[in-house]
């Protein structure tokens, strides 16, 4: 090979039809990604304060298809290598940081069903994450010659002393019987129970002989308790990540937004202060989420202090100690190297077997100019879905011209579907868990990267 190295068809198949469809891809997002050097060694230094037992907590706020949930997914594939669990999820009428309608205990469901570790990059890594709590302590028992059940309550006591933490260590420790006595209802039940998926007491109470549930109130308590549980079981703690954050500058009901906003400023003091151990926290937002005087988060004077921006990082000087990154937009010549990245995922990596040559590129980006000026960098999903089914149709037409495509190519200027707000405050949810919400609609699922 005269180019990168051999891709794995899984990889190139998923990140083929990702950007097909218009969505970041889920794996091998390093075959694509472009740049931003500052912005991840600012979030590489927060994972490494969340390793050492520290917490961190940054706002990733971009424009309209500037490379938001690209970025996010990105850091979390990095946070994974570094031995870190990862829980993320989107926003949405549904899901909410506080409510009194079940929509934080819905959010913090769908972080739990999300939950990942290295082996298990793709969520559902609960069960994984209490084997091995359990097994390392085992084997400490074994070269402590004491009982596993002593060590295993042992290490619960750091816990009961958080807010929740009794319950919690309760539970876990539940768990630990079912796996002693290869009960697998009750290890079911603790599973359920830490992913939030009991709806009242009544029934934790039968299950697991609990009197509490993570209910909306103690949504971010739990939270915390995750991280430090997580570091228990030998992991180096929890990165939490939360797209959409639109859906709360889109709340219509002012006492809605500032309940939210509350609940960030909570976890931005904990976070800022080290009060927390072990947890990060990267929430994407657009500007208007940020600064919009009247229903950003600049509306909540104790956040806009918080969240005031360096005045002296002006005229180019950037700053990335704050909690606030923002992405730019996307440059020329950032789309060619991204094209080019493109073309060599579906050669497999051998540029040998490249489906167009170099003036293929220039071409397609000249056509794309002429169609809709500058906004075919700006905000290129639809530049990129169009490039991958150029290459689509060349790959399975050999004897098709690559110059009789690219003047066919329709591009159209994409607008921000964000910024209505939503038509109803409150959308109360029934006793369920929600097993199949709707995502709100992502602001870019297709990114941008800059150099």
């Amino acid at each position: 090979m005269t180019e990168g190295s051999f891709i794995k068809p899984r990889d190139r198949d998923a990140v083929i039809q990702s950007l097909r469809a218009g969505v970041v891809p889920r794996r091998g997002q390093h075959l694509i990604q472009v740049g931003r050097v500052q912005e991840v060694k600012a979030l590489l230094a927060d994972i490494g304060r969340v390793a050492d037992g520290g917490s961190a907590i940054r706002l990733v706020i971009g424009d309209y298809g500037s490379g938001k949930t690209f970025f996010l997914n990105l850091v979390r594939s990095i946070a994974l290598e570094k031995k870190i669990v990862t829980a993320h999820a989107d926003l949405s009428p549904e899901r909410r940081l506080h409510s009194t309608g079940g929509h934080a205990r819905s959010l913090f469901a769908e972080l739990m069903r999300n939950l990942s570790t290295r082996t298990k990059p793709d969520g559902g890594a609960m069960p994984s994450v209490i084997e091995r709590f359990v097994t390392s302590a085992m084997e400490e028992a074994s070269l402590q010659k004491s009982s596993p059940e002593s060590v295993i309550h042992g290490r619960l006591q750091q816990l009961s002393e958080m807010v929740g933490g009794y319950d919690f260590a309760q539970v876990v420790a539940a768990y630990w019987r079912g796996h002693d006595t290869g009960n697998e209802v009750l290890k079911n039940d603790a599973i359920r129970w830490l992913r939030g998926e009991f709806t009242t007491r009544t029934d934790a109470k039968r299950a697991l002989g609990v009197r509490t549930i993570i209910d909306d109130e103690s949504f971010y308590d739990h939270l915390k308790l995750m991280a430090l549980f997580t570091r228990l079981a030998g992991y180096a703690g929890l990165l939490v990540c939360l797209d959409e954050m639109v859906n709360l500058y889109k709340l219509a009901s002012t006492q809605a937004r500032t309940s939210n906003y509350e609940q960030i400023l909570r976890i931005l003091n904990d976070s800022l202060q080290g009060v927390a151990c072990g947890v990060g926290f990267v929430l994407g937002g657009t500007p208007d989420f940020l600064s919009d005087p009247r229903r950003g988060l600049f509306s909540y004077g104790a956040l806009q202090g918080r969240l005031a921006e360096n005045s002296f990082a002006v005229d180019g000087r950037t700053d990335m100690t704050g909690p606030v990154v923002r992405l730019g937009s996307l440059q020329p010549e950032d789309l060619y190297l991204l094209l080019g990245k493109v073309r060599l995922v579906f050669a497999g990596g051998d540029s040998s077997r490249y489906l167009v040559p170099d003036d293929a590129l220039r071409a397609f980006m000249e056509h794309c100019s002429k169609r809709i000026g500058e906004a075919y960098f700006r905000t290129p999903r639809t530049t990129i879905k169009e490039w991958v089914n150029l290459l689509a149709v060349m790959e399975q037409n050999p004897s098709v011209k690559w110059q009789d495509l690219v003047g066919a190519v329709h591009v159209a200027q994409e607008s921000n579907p964000d910024l209505a707000p939503l038509e109803s405050e409150q959308r109360p949810l029934d006793g369920t868990v929600p097993g199949s919400t709707t995502p709100g609609t992502s602001d870019d699922d297709l990114t941008a990267f800059k150099l």
